[in-house]
């Protein structure tokens, strides 16, 4: 009998022809290299594999390159579902209501639930993340998803209540070296054939920089080699080859993911501390990833009025023309605006008392009614509100200044105090007007 559709993809016409890195994927869990705390042995991932049944969806959370792919694969070879990958970068939702149909058509012949591998699931949207849920309800499937992005932010709640989430670390250098090793020895998928003779050294220096992604470093593994196919052998892969291969060390963050919060967040607790130079690194690990320096420059903006204040207040001056100078120049001139500011930001003082005060103000303003605004301070544009007793007995302040001070908040919030200044930059000038102004209302 054949099968009425078709579940799984099709065989490369050459292995040869396929990246090293896809050759080289581990094919059972002992080849799997990394992740020992997950799928070691005694682990509860490593026992309910063994058992050869999964029942529970999961989603996969680590770096580029630290195994997730395989690791899915691993796990269908080890289980009697049917096993589907399926990617979020080149497929949309009518792909997904073509594969869940499939799996309904499997499930009534072979009384199992389909594995459905879904690469990058934080690039499909909510809706289509939605239409797994019942289908994962139903037994349908069982989805396992893999990402780079915290899940806690680009899975949906419902999909991710359903699924046991599994975080995966960036390999290690050692790891790396293992598996560049791994490929130079084999023959059957590696580069064995070519007798490639490399030292410690220099697998080092290639694990180095391709920081903890295994499939950077076989990307570079195979380029330097196959320059040396073309030589006689002895074949010594050198420094050099391997500094060719890669370039240059590979500026890692994802621009929408949780790398992305993090360095932004370690670029302003370093501006908040103080640190010029650690502010600078930060700003350049941004900058030379492509972050988008207008997303940079605004948080700026709000590091300017949210940690500075009124300490100093051309911090958001400075903050202001910077962003303008990126939206004026863009890359790679406006680095030099952005680490200008940065470093005024870093170096100046700091306060957030009008942080602060703002959030106590709306505290109060969620919290009690809404006063009515007290008449002597409201518009009187008529005469009809001039008679109710709108603007009646107002004080122009500049036409008298030594006039008796005046109430300007609602009548039961008159000793509420919001903006609490500190003794930092202009602030304590502030405080000192601050000061004045509040002694000359309790002389009233």
């Amino acid at each position: 009998m054949t099968e009425p559709f078709d579940l799984l993809p099709p065989d490369p016409v050459s292995k040869r022809s396929t990246p090293l890195a896809d050759r080289m994927r581990a094919r059972t869990l002992d080849e799997f290299v990394g992740q020992e705390a997950m799928v070691g042995a005694g682990t509860l991932l490593r026992t309910t594999l063994d058992a050869g049944e999964i029942t529970q969806s999961m989603i996969l959370w680590g770096p580029p390159g630290c195994g997730k792919t395989t690791l899915a694969r691993l796990i269908a070879s080890r289980v009697r579902n049917r096993f589907v990958p399926f990617s979020a970068v080149t497929s949309g939702i009518a792909e997904v209501k073509r594969v869940i149909e499939d799996a309904r058509k499997l499930r009534s012949i072979e009384k199992l639930p389909l594995l459905l591998f879904v690469d990058e699931i934080h690039r499909f949207n909510r809706a289509q993340q939605d239409a797994f849920l019942p289908h994962i309800e139903d037994g349908t499937i069982v989805f396992i998803g893999a990402t780079t992005e915290n899940p806690s932010f680009e899975v949906i709640g419902p999909l991710l209540s359903r699924s046991r989430v599994f975080v995966l670390d960036a390999l290690t250098e050692a790891h790396v070296v293992a598996i560049l090793k791994r490929a130079l020895r084999d023959s059957e998928r590696g580069l064995g054939q070519l007798e490639v003779d490399a030292s410690p050294e220099v697998l080092a220096l290639i694990a180095d920089v391709a920081q903890g992604d295994a499939r950077v470093a076989l990307n570079a593994l195979e380029y330097a080699t196959a320059a040396l196919s073309r030589t006689p052998p002895p074949r010594v892969l050198t420094r050099e080859l391997a500094m060719d291969a890669l370039q240059r060390r590979v500026v890692a963050t994802d621009k929408s993911g949780d790398s992305h919060y993090n360095l932004i967040s370690a670029l302003h607790k370093s501006l908040r501390g103080g640190d010029a130079d650690a502010s600078l690194y930060w700003l350049a690990r941004m900058c030379e990833a492509g972050e988008d320096p207008l997303y940079i420059a605004r948080r700026l903006v709000r590091f300017a009025s949210e940690d500075v204040g009124n300490a100093d207040p051309q911090a958001l001056v400075l903050a202001v023309a910077a962003r303008d100078a990126v939206d004026f120049i863009g890359y790679p001139e406006c680095k030099l605006a952005l680490a200008q500011c940065v470093v005024y930001l870093a170096l100046t003082p700091k306060s957030t008392a009008v942080y602060a005060a703002y959030e106590a103000a709306a505290k109060v303003v969620h919290s009690t009614a809404p006063f009515p605004v007290p008449f002597h301070i409201r518009n009187a544009p008529t005469r009809l509100m001039k008679e109710l007793g709108y603007g009646k007995d107002y004080v122009y302040p500049p036409d008298d200044p030594n006039a008796p001070p005046q109430t300007f908040l609602p009548d039961e919030l008159v000793d509420q105090r919001f903006y609490h200044p500190v003794d930092a930059g202009l602030e304590s000038e502030l405080k000192r007007r601050l000061d004045e102004f509040q002694q000359r209302g309790k002389k009233k």
